[in-house]
């Protein structure tokens, strides 16, 4: 573009290109280093390249309000300059509009909007050494006021621990606006889909969040006085100890709306300022049990299919908390529960409940977990049995030499991706041969969010942005991006609902030589995408081409191959 504007020419562009190659550096910055186009011209460029607005920070009066919602810390590290804040969407000055990762991260650190501007790098550094003077400065003033500060002046006022009387907290908790309030949040997050509720008590402020589609988003603010009766209401229906409050706690609220059966897991934890609470819902009638809907290419299913069909062997699914894993695992075990197999599960926490499927709660505090469930199902005459994680040594061995001896198992451990899990259980001290001669197929998945249907659209990228990503050159051009511009039903996000990525690494023959020739987990990736295997990131992209999702969610939620 800078060649078609006559801004630089071929040869130039040619030797910028070999300086880039021999020490690295962004194109644009070797330009202008190498006084070939000033800066304005390229951040002029990137604006008309990527459709996003220039701004002069230099002639802008900046909104305090905005700039106090980053540190300098975070201005440094992402190159921004937040110069506007309306609601909650920070506007920000950047250098590199195409940086969609830097944008996602802030937003998800400051819980705000990003919506960015472009501006020159040179107004982006003064403003960043500005704010570190300024900063510097305060620490200063601060040191003298505190050599100035006479001691005796200091009085420390001693709180009780247990601020509040029990008998009136158990009264608090029964009067109908506590209860309504209760009820009001568990309604409202079952209402909008959350997997979780986040009850959190501030020196100042009480809030209360909900995770939808992945994403923190604030629900309401109740007054500060009424944290404890909220917090002990829930406590109470979750059947735990209310005048406990030094201690971790764990319970369970099981709630019925309407035909939906919903089990909540409760999570107390004791923080500076009270306690903070978080709810897992658990949705019954959400469960899908059907694996072809789960969103799987066909060539990954199908292999999914043909390990989960075998009659022994180890399957394996790995991701981060949240990233869906115990829902493939019930689909799996869904479509292998059948009158003719013996189906055993040892899980912390059992989520759902299977009909015809024989469940166990471990229960660490009296000794039984994985390894000793796993011993004890051997005794049980199993066909299928699922570990809800392989942790340690001992679970793995045990699974292990379960698969070598006629057992299908299925099991999850958390590792970034299906070629990382070998060299994971290798680790483990469990031997190559093992894990080679024992394992059928390894599957990692990550959740997005799903671009909302009642406003999609197709919007225009360019072909160095897609390129960027990993899209080959021959897709170009084949099919058109699409995001959510918001409305009603999404909440003005432009996601509704969530949709997976799904890496399935068959263990082949050239897989099973590269484990025992002790091989790293970038060769065994290699191996794999040789031998058909879909990464995470290709998977994601099949899913911006079906205007499934977007752009910044696959960069989001997946590395480059």
């Amino acid at each position: 573009m800078l060649i078609q504007e006559n801004l630089i020419t071929q040869e130039q562009l040619e030797k910028a290109l070999e300086h880039q190659v021999s020490r690295g550096g962004r194109l644009g910055t070797i330009l202008i280093e190498f006084g070939y186009v000033d800066e304005l011209s390229i951040a002029k460029l990137l604006s008309r390249q990527y459709g996003v607005p220039y701004v002069d920070i230099s002639e802008i009066e900046i909104d305090q309000s905005a700039s106090d919602a980053l540190s300098t810390d975070l201005c440094k590290k992402y190159n921004v300059v937040p110069f506007s804040r309306q609601g909650k969407t920070l506007k920000v000055a950047i250098t590199d509009p195409s940086n969609a990762y830097a944008l996602e991260e802030l937003r998800f650190v400051s819980g705000f909007n990003m919506e960015p501007y472009v501006t020159v790098e040179s107004m982006m550094n003064e403003f960043i050494r500005r704010r570190q003077e300024k900063d510097e400065e305060s620490r200063t003033d601060l040191m003298k006021e505190i050599g100035d500060f006479d001691m005796d002046d200091l009085e420390i006022e001693t709180v009780e621990e247990n601020s509040v009387a029990l008998e009136q907290l158990r009264r608090d908790i029964e009067d109908t606006p506590i209860v309504k309030l209760v009820n009001h949040i568990m309604h409202e997050a079952v209402k909008k889909g959350a997997s979780d509720i986040h009850i959190e008590p501030y020196e100042k402020e009480f809030r209360v969040r909900l995770r939808v589609d992945g994403v923190l988003q604030e629900l309401l603010n109740p007054p500060k006085s009424i944290k404890d009766a909220v917090i002990s209401r829930i406590k109470i229906l979750a059947d735990l100890d209310i005048a406990e409050r030094r201690l971790p706690q764990d319970g369970r609220i099981k709630l019925k709306l309407g035909k939906a059966s919903i089990d909540m897991r409760v999570s107390t934890l004791p923080v500076l300022f009270g306690e903070k609470v978080v709810i897992r819902l658990l949705d019954k009638s959400n469960l899908q049990l059907d694996m072809e809907k789960l969103g799987f290419e066909r060539e990954s299913l199908d292999r999914l299919i043909k390990a989960i069909e075998s009659p022994y062997g180890m399957v394996l699914v790995t991701g981060p908390t949240g990233s869906g894993k115990s829902t493939t695992l019930y689909s799996a075990l869904s479509r292998l529960n059948k009158e003719d197999v013996n189906i055993m599960t040892a899980e912390d926490p059992v989520e759902y409940n299977l009909f015809g499927v024989n469940q166990v709660q471990m229960k660490d505090e009296i000794g039984l977990n994985f390894a000793a469930s796993l011993r004890s199902f051997l005794r049980q005459d199993p066909d299928i049995i699922m570990v809800g994680e392989i942790r340690d040594y001992e679970t793995g061995e045990i699974a292990i030499k379960a698969a070598l001896t006629g057992h299908l198992v299925l099991s999850t451990l958390h590792t970034n991706d299906a070629p990382s899990t070998i060299n994971r259980l290798l680790n483990m001290g469990i031997e190559p041969f093992l894990v080679a001669s024992s394992t059928n197929l390894i599957l990692a998945q990550r959740l997005a969010r799903r671009i909302c249907q009642s406003c999609s659209e197709e919007i225009d990228l360019p072909a160095e942005a897609l390129l960027s990503i990993g899209f080959r050159k021959e897709e170009i051009g084949t099919f058109k991006p699409h995001k959510g511009k918001g409305c009603e039903k999404c909440g003005g996000t432009g996601y509704k609902g969530r949709v997976a990525f799904y890496e399935v690494m068959e263990i082949t023959e050239n897989i099973r030589e590269c484990i025992l020739r002790g091989a790293n987990a970038g060769e065994i990736k290699r191996a794999a995408l040789n031998d058909g295997m879909i990464s995470l990131r290709r998977s994601g992209l099949e899913k911006i081409k079906s205007g499934i999702t977007t752009v910044e969610e696959v960069v989001r939620v997946t590395f480059t191959d």
